[in-house]
């Protein structure tokens, strides 16, 4: 049977008079009564549509901007620079050590007399900030060391602050890293006490900011923390301490090596009735503006790149300062990769990067910060 094409030929004509261009929009009309002429008239045929251009053709030549690399910057939308970039910072309780984390080749565990050799190496390489995450000596079920004044996490602040005044240093707020269990928050009979545990993470923010630390990064993922967090900073003179919200923090696998990094892998079970099912966009949306109404200052979206949709969703809904968390685990894969001689390392980090600031990350926590800026220095 003849094809009926009309509604194939979705195209208009153009008429180039002087600068301006006519758009003849009735052509699409003309083609569709045409085509369904020929239809009814002839009984098995293929009708072909010769159109007539009027005017001149112009080539639409895109690759005129991409010539070389200095036209390529010039048009480029989206960059990353070192004051984007934020970098974890292991700090573990003891003398003389230095702990590689064999699965996060180049990272490691610095006790305070070794922990210069990282402060210089950032100071170098122009990062601005650090996100820390403390290592005690003892643990217990109720994670006392994290809200100790004297704890690892606070000396830690003090003796950077001290020695790195310019630095930026965040404390993340957790109990996972010094709880016996392994778990974010208060036990009973196997389940993790919500309401209880929100005294001691607000303790722990407390402690830290007023060891100095420029901001806390609550990760715990308790219903309601950043409210008892915000509310205690107030009533201890810290009105001016921001806090970085792990607002979307998934239950996610690519932690692993995080959780070696940290000594905080749960002692039984998993963080599942506490960190997000990652399977649910539209629920990260409402913990994201759960936290912004209980008065966090800038959003976290943890892991990154599996995340993009949430960023970029993120960034659509609400104009608070965005985060990308790129995890221990996207790190990993890509250390691991670059290692066998699958991929260039410095490409894929990079393009990572820009695919993070793309979706619409203000700054980016990530363990490829210092070799980002070395990057960064040499372009």
């Amino acid at each position: 049977r003849c094809s009926y094409l009309g509604t194939a030929f979705k195209w208009g004509m153009a008429l180039y008079v002087g600068d301006y261009v006519i758009l003849l929009d009735i052509w699409l009309k003309i083609t569709e009564a045409i085509c369904f002429v020929f239809s009814k008239v002839l009984d098995s045929c293929y009708v072909l549509i010769v159109f007539i251009q009027i005017g001149e053709y112009i080539m639409i030549r895109r690759r005129r901007l991409r010539a070389t690399e200095n036209l390529r910057a010039l048009v480029r939308e989206t960059s990353v620079s070192v004051s984007d970039l934020i970098y974890p910072l292991f700090v573990i309780e003891g003398n003389d050590i230095k702990n590689p984390i064999d699965s996060m080749p180049g990272i490691y565990q610095y006790s305070l007399d070794r922990i210069d050799e990282e402060l210089d190496r950032i100071r170098e390489a122009g990062v601005k900030g650090v996100l820390l995450f403390g290592i005690p000596a003892h643990k217990d079920e109720c994670g006392t060391e994290a809200y100790n004044e004297h704890g690892i996490i606070q000396e830690a602040i003090r003796y950077i602050k001290k020695v790195f005044p310019e630095l930026v240093v965040i404390a993340d707020i957790c109990l996972c890293e010094y709880t016996s269990h392994g778990h974010c928050g208060l036990i009973k009979d196997g389940i993790i006490l919500n309401d209880e545990t929100l005294p001691l993470l607000a303790k722990t923010a407390v402690t830290c900011a007023q060891a100095g630390a420029d901001m806390v990064a609550p990760s715990n993922m308790m219903d309601g923390h950043i409210a008892a967090i915000r509310e205690a900073l107030d009533e201890a003179g810290c009105k001016m301490t921001p806090i970085m919200a792990y607002s979307a923090k998934m239950a996610s696998g690519y932690y692993g090596p995080f959780r070696d990094a940290a000594h905080s892998a749960p002692g039984f079970g998993d963080r599942k009735t506490y960190q997000m099912d990652y399977h649910n966009p539209r629920e990260a949306m409402r913990d994201i503006q759960d936290d912004i109404d209980e008065g966090a200052d800038i959003i976290i979206i943890k892991p990154a790149l599996a995340f993009l949709d949430i960023l970029k969703t993120a960034s659509w809904e609400t104009d608070m300062p965005l985060c990308a968390y790129n995890v221990s685990g996207e790190y990993s894969m890509v250390k691991a990769a670059a290692a066998n001689g699958w991929i260039d390392e410095k490409k894929i980090v990079m393009e990572n990067m820009i695919g993070m600031k793309r979706a619409g990350a203000q700054m980016i926590i990530t363990y490829h910060a210092l070799d980002v800026a070395k990057w960064l220095r040499e372009e």
